[in-house]
Formats: structure tokens, C-alpha cells, sequence
């Protein structure tokens, strides 16, 4: 007999209804909705891992609010902390899918983490939104169908937009790249290639450094004695650090325009007086005129978390904005689906129609030719003011 009814409760339970379907019943109506999240957690972008739950979560209390999804269930967030590496990424996901029953995956900052996830998710049919890491080929990946999704930047658009920045902003003729030693490298080495191709631009040169280098002094000096009057920078926060830590101890003061991975750790603080000199893309500020939504968004967050007094606190803004419209989309695909099973949220996310949101008003965000929500038009550049990514200006 079950625990929760007495021997005599389930006795005058009306004819035909057994005690355990109802109570079956009434724990389906009742369960959760899983919302997995694989993201650095702790380690250097540990604060790419904290913006990005901080945007899932108010999103999430936001939907739970009204009372949920299909007929009231609630939704739930489980993280699980990837440390940047891709075989801990690939165990993380798996245990969300097999032992916690997520029916979303969400990725983080490391394309290389993502990567690594995306055969898997593809396999067990079970959508994966990534709302940060950038590398081209973690949504056009080549399976069919494809279950990857992404509300964040693409490298191959970024690429383009970092090359027409530095011309524009800088009169940059011959940009230098200095690029991390791995996949998100690797796919930001090919688009600012073509794009620098596309623009006539020459490079200067693409060397290349791993996380944990010391010293990118030799780096940027066979850059610098091959012409380079400026640098394109591909890295997360340490190694990005190191890197405005060599250009300074050279003395070299070419401008430099940098991809977001440096928003998503303790950048400021490990490269010093030289942080603020570097221009990077982010796909949102809370600063300036907000829409409806940011102003909504800004206000949770100030209620929710002590530590954000006002827009400079939300940190990185990239991180939270993109996994608040990213799991806003995700409820509109279930409502439609009808349903938390893989495929039928994959056709979901596939028709919606339109979201007014917080980066934008989507139109159509996911078709099956692309599976990429946002595009170059929704880029802006920023810098750090201290601790602060504020927009740039003048």
C-alpha cells in the first residue's frame, strides 16, 4: 500500500480508481520540468557560469510564477560544473540527462565543452541550447536532424564584426591574431581569416598560446617585428590577462579588439591597469535605454541578488541576457510542443514564431537552415570601467 494513504483511505477510494494511479496521476501533474545547465562553475570563468545561472533563474521565476508549464508543472534548474573541460562537460551531461531526467541541456563560455556534448545530445535527441560558447560548428554541426540550438554569438559573425571594428575604430591595415590554443581558436582562425580576406585586409600574422602560458611576450613580438598595428584577441580571462600583462611589459600599446571570452572571469583583477584598454563584443548592455524587458530583467535581478545595486553589477551581461531569452524561447517550444519530449521540442523550437525579448524582437529565431538566433546586427562593443563592461563610447 502506498506511504501517503492510509489502509482505510484507499479502501473507500471510488470504485475503479486504484490508489496508486491516482497517485501516479497526481505526481505527473506535479513534477518538475529539469532544466539542465553544464557551465564553468568554479576555476578562472566561473563568472560566465554565475551570469549564465543567474539569467536561466530569473527567467525561470518569471515562468513559475504564472504556474509553469503544461498544466503546472514547474520548472527547475540543475547545474552541474563542467571546469572547462571537455570530458568533464561530456560526463556532466550525461548524468543530467540519465540521472536527473533533464529535457534541456544548456552549455557555457568553452566551445571546446560544447563541442564535446553536442554528438551525445544529438544521439540521445534531447535539444541543446548554448548561450555563450561561439564556435561556428557547435550549431552547424552536419547531423540531421540536428538538436543543437544557440541564443548567442557565431565566430564566424563575430569574426567579421571584429575585423570591420578594428578598421573602423582603430584604422587598423595589418591586425595581428593571437588566438587560444584550441577548437574555439581554431574556428575563430578560420572566420577572421576569410573575413579579413573579405574586407582586404592583410594579417600580420596568427600565433597561437595555451591557457595556463606564463608569457605571450614572444608571441606578440614576432607580431609586432611583422607590422602588426593592431591585435585581434581569441581567450578567456587568464590567458587574455597574460596576454595585456606582455603587451605592458613590452611596451607595446597597438589598440586591441578582443571576442567576450575575457567577460567571463576575473579579467580586471588578473590583467591590471591595462584591462580597460581592450575593446570586446558582448550581445547586451543593461546600460542606456532599456526595453520593456530590460527594465523588467535589471529590477529582478537588483531584488534577487544583493550584490547587483544597478547595470554595471550584472556581470557578465552577455551570460545573463542570452540565458534569459534562450530559456524564454525554450518555454515557448514546450508550450507548443505540448510536451518535454526531444523531439517534439525540437519541432517546437522550430516554430516559433515570434518572442518580444530582452536582446531583441525575434522573428522566426530557429529555421532549419539555422539554428543560430542572433546575428551580427545584434553585436555591441564594450570595455571594462574597473570592474564594470560598459558600453563604448565616442
Amino acid at each position: 500500500m502506498p506511504t501517503n494513504l492510509t489502509r482505510r483511505q484507499a479502501l473507500v477510494l471510488p470504485a475503479g480508481i486504484a490508489a496508486g494511479s491516482l497517485i501516479g496521476g497526481s505526481a505527473l501533474a506535479a513534477e518538475p520540468i529539469k532544466i539542465g545547465l553544464v557551465a564553468a562553475l568554479s576555476g578562472p570563468s566561473a563568472k560566465s557560469g554565475e551570469g549564465i545561472t543567474r539569467g536561466l533563474q530569473i527567467a525561470i521565476d518569471e515562468l513559475n510564477a504564472k504556474g509553469g508549464l503544461l498544466g503546472g508543472r514547474m520548472l527547475e534548474l540543475v547545474r552541474r560544473d563542467d571546469e572547462s573541460n571537455p570530458a568533464k562537460g561530456q560526463t556532466a551531461a550525461r548524468e543530467l540527462l540519465d540521472k536527473e531526467g533533464a529535457v534541456i541541456l544548456y552549455g557555457g563560455i568553452d566551445s571546446p565543452v560544447s563541442l564535446a556534448i553536442v554528438p551525445l545530445v544529438n544521439s540521445a535527441k534531447v535539444p541543446f541550447m548554448g548561450v555563450w560558447a561561439a564556435a561556428t560548428n557547435i550549431t552547424r554541426n552536419g547531423a540531421n536532424p540536428n538538436y543543437v540550438f544557440r541564443v548567442s554569438a557565431v565566430d564566424a559573425l563575430v569574426d567579421r564584426a571584429l575585423i570591420k571594428y578594428a578598421m573602423t575604430k582603430f584604422s587598423a591595415k595589418k591586425p595581428g591574431l593571437m588566438l587560444v590554443n584550441n577548437g574555439w581558436g581554431e574556428s575563430n582562425l578560420k572566420g577572421l581569416t576569410a573575413a579579413a580576406e573579405a574586407a582586404g585586409v592583410k594579417l600580420a600574422g596568427a600565433e597561437k598560446f595555451d591557457d595556463k602560458d606564463p608569457d605571450m611576450t614572444p608571441q606578440l613580438q614576432r607580431l609586432r617585428e611583422a607590422g602588426a598595428d593592431s591585435i585581434i584577441l581569441v581567450a578567456n580571462a587568464a590567458p587574455g590577462a597574460q596576454v595585456m600583462k606582455s603587451l605592458q611589459k613590452s611596451a607595446w600599446v597597438a589598440p586591441v579588439v578582443s571576442h567576450w571570452g575575457i567577460s567571463g572571469g576575473r579579467f580586471p583583477e588578473l590583467a591590471g591597469s591595462w584591462a580597460g584598454k581592450v575593446h570586446f563584443v558582448q550581445t547586451y548592455s543593461f546600460f542606456g535605454p532599456q526595453n520593456d524587458v530590460g527594465k523588467r530583467v535589471l529590477a529582478e535581478m537588483m531584488a534577487k541578488y544583493p550584490d547587483v545595486k544597478g547595470p554595471g553589477d550584472v556581470t557578465p551581461p552577455v551570460g545573463v541576457a542570452n540565458a534569459y531569452d534562450a530559456m524564454q524561447l525554450t518555454a515557448l517550444a514546450i508550450t507548443k510542443a505540448g510536451s518535454t519530449e526531444g523531439p517534439k521540442m525540437r519541432e517546437g523550437l522550430l516554430n516559433i514564431d515570434s518572442y518580444h525579448g530582452l536582446i531583441k524582437n525575434y522573428a522566426k529565431p530557429f529555421t532549419d537552415e539555422n539554428h543560430d538566433a542572433l546575428n551580427e546586427n545584434d553585436y555591441v562593443m564594450v570595455r571594462y570601467n574597473g570592474d564594470q563592461i560598459e558600453p563604448v563610447t565616442g
